[in-house]
């Protein structure tokens, strides 16, 4: 049963912090597998949206080469990290390694992801672009120095749950009155929620899981 309060979290979760990491960021290293060079890896940039059930949203041209590479041979790799820190090596990263599929929701994607993207509008707009939806297979998160694992796909996927559906009501909810000045919610997730703040977006986790709007609430007024 879901409860209006929110349930903690394990004292360590490496699963919960792979997917907050990823959720931070908006921008990463795309590989595939190169069709025109026999499989050679290609690697490009792209933006991304972490969906609700920690799978990878992406929307790219049927023209691009990693689009031709994807249709030929859907196993793919994103890489992220905190591109405003200098030190590299001791920060945290995320690497997906997974499957990509079409994704034949595009109304619905798209309207989560214009929240995130409104100057990709142009390229929605376009029928020569599409979503595709990564499927992690296993995730590498390195948190820091010495803080590296491999986390599994069922371990790292989030189960369906009523804040999926309960999103959109509950940003008009918190959005209506607000003063410019405090930001807009723009998203919320079962880990946090994004705030858009004089054209940056900041991201701030949750300290426990919401798993419906009852339970964001709580913890968004903590």
């Amino acid at each position: 049963m879901i409860t209006d309060k929110p349930q903690a979290p394990p004292v360590h979760d490496n699963a919960r912090e792979a997917r907050q990491l990823l959720r931070a960021h908006r921008y990463g290293a795309l590989s595939t597998l190169s069709k025109k060079f026999d499989g050679h890896p290609f690697g490009s940039i792209t933006p991304y949206l972490v969906n609700h059930d920690g799978s990878v949203l992406i929307l790219i041209s049927t023209l691009a080469e990693h689009t031709k590479n994807i249709r030929h041979d859907a196993r793919v790799s994103l890489i992220t990290h905190n591109q405003e820190s200098p030190h590299i090596q001791t920060q945290g990263r995320i690497t997906v390694v997974g499957i990509a599929f079409p994704e034949e929701e595009r109304e619905l994607a798209g309207k989560r992801y214009l929240r995130y993207f409104p100057e990709a509008q142009t390229y929605f707009s376009m029928h020569d672009f599409a979503f595709y939806r990564i499927v992690p297979q296993a995730l590498r998160y390195i948190g820091g120095f010495g803080n590296i694992h491999w986390v599994k796909a069922d371990r790292y996927l989030v189960p369906p749950c009523p804040l999926v559906t309960e999103e959109d009501a509950l940003l008009d909810q918190i959005n209506t009155g607000r003063a410019d000045a405090l930001g807009s919610v723009i998203g919320i997730d079962c880990d946090g929620y994004d705030l858009r703040m004089n054209g940056r977006i900041v991201r701030h986790d949750f300290p426990a899981p919401a798993l419906n709007a009852a339970q964001a609430l709580v913890l968004l007024r903590q």
